[in-house]
């Protein structure tokens, strides 16, 4: 896949979506989920997820409850509790699923030789990633301070992970300004900017695309210069 492909082409050459999320989310926490019929249980995952970013939306997910989650997904306690027993396993399901795709879809481009080439995929890829899997980015970004101390501290982690992918591939950069780190950073901010504040975007028609075209501009015109 050549750098500059688009989010259909990204969407195309990527597992990435929503039944796969179930699924890996099925097969990951298998001791924990009791629920064995497989299409039964990927449609419930759905319907607890989506519930659970909209009410963290609506009112904190430190306010709300398992009792809230039933409401709002029409589960039983019992029904509920064949696939979390706390709201802290919800978290660190939906912080896993992110850590897992911001480390596994870098791969995708590991033998792009030149660095800006392959920082203009790792931005893109960040991007469309990102834009799949919005409600999971915002509630990482905006609710992680409720999680646990280790879940925090994995969260963490996970971004420092990103930031030093980023700066490996810039360091790369021939006559390089600045500093690797810093500038990494600051594409990190570009990408969060994106998913947390889409209400901005969305009043300027400003799609995945467009959005992507413009930070891959702004970068190969400082790195380039």
């Amino acid at each position: 896949m050549p750098a500059p492909f688009d989010f259909h082409q990204f969407q195309a050459m990527t597992p990435l979506d929503g039944v796969n999320i179930w699924g890996y989310l099925l097969d990951r926490y298998a001791d924990r989920i009791t629920v064995k019929r497989r299409k039964p249980a990927l449609e419930n995952l759905e319907k607890i997820f989506n519930a659970t970013f909209k009410l963290a939306n609506a009112v904190g997910f430190r306010a709300m409850n398992l009792r809230d989650l039933c409401g709002e997904t029409g589960l039983s306690m019992g029904g509920l509790y064949g696939y979390i027993s706390n709201k802290d396993q919800l978290a660190e399901m939906i912080e896993d699923v992110v850590r897992h795709a911001t480390h596994e879809v870098p791969k995708m481009f590991a033998d792009v030789a030149d660095p800006l080439d392959r920082l203009e995929a790792l931005i893109r890829a960040s991007i469309y990633v990102s834009e799949i899997l919005q409600p999971w980015f915002y509630f990482v970004f905006m609710d992680s301070r409720v999680l646990q101390a280790e879940q925090r501290g994995t969260a963490k982690e996970s971004e420092l992970h990103v930031q030093a992918l980023f700066a490996a591939v810039i360091a790369q950069v021939p006559g390089l300004r600045g500093s690797p780190d810093l500038i990494a950073a600051h594409i990190l901010a570009t990408f969060q900017d994106w998913y947390v504040k889409r209400w901005k975007y969305r009043a300027a028609d400003i799609g995945p695309d467009r959005f992507a075209d413009s930070a891959v501009q702004m970068m190969r015109g400082y790195l380039a210069a």
